[in-house]
C-alpha cells in the first residue's frame, strides 16, 4: 500500500455502463501553497461526474489530492488542472469540480470547473 504522494490516477471499468448515474466525491482536507507568499491554502474539493467507462479509484484520488500540498498554485490553475486531470484519466460523460477555499485576507474563493454537458 502506497503511502506517498502520487499524480498517478487509477481507474477501473464502470460497473454500469449502460445507466447513467452520478458519482460524487467530497475532499475536506485539500492543501496546497500560495505562489506568492508560500502560506498554505484549505479548501474542500468537490467532484461530481457521470462515468463514460471508466471510474476513478479513490485511493488514487486520495494519493493524487496530497500531491498538491507543497505545489504553490494560484486557486483557479489548481482547480482546473484537477478537473483536466481527472478527464484525462476516465474520459466522463460530465465532470464537475469545485473548489471552495477557505477565507484568505477576507475573502473567499470558490472555483467551479466543468467538462461535458450537464445533464439535469
Amino acid at each position: 500500500m502506497s503511502i506517498e504522494p502520487s499524480l498517478n490516477l487509477e481507474t477501473f471499468e464502470n460497473p454500469k455502463p449502460g445507466r447513467d448515474y452520478t458519482i460524487r466525491i467530497q475532499v475536506p482536507e485539500f492543501t496546497c501553497l500560495c505562489p506568492v507568499t508560500g502560506q498554505p491554502d484549505f479548501a474542500t474539493v468537490s467532484i461530481e461526474y457521470r462515468p463514460y467507462i471508466l471510474c476513478v479509484e479513490l485511493k488514487s484520488i486520495k494519493l493524487y489530492m496530497w500531491s498538491f500540498r507543497d505545489q504553490g498554485a494560484f486557486h483557479e490553475a489548481v482547480t482546473n488542472r484537477i478537473l483536466d486531470d481527472m478527464v484525462a484519466a476516465c474520459s466522463p460523460k460530465y465532470m464537475k469540480v469545485s473548489a471552495d477555499f477557505n477565507v484568505r485576507g477576507g475573502i473567499y474563493t470558490t472555483v467551479i470547473a466543468e467538462h461535458g454537458k450537464r445533464q439535469d
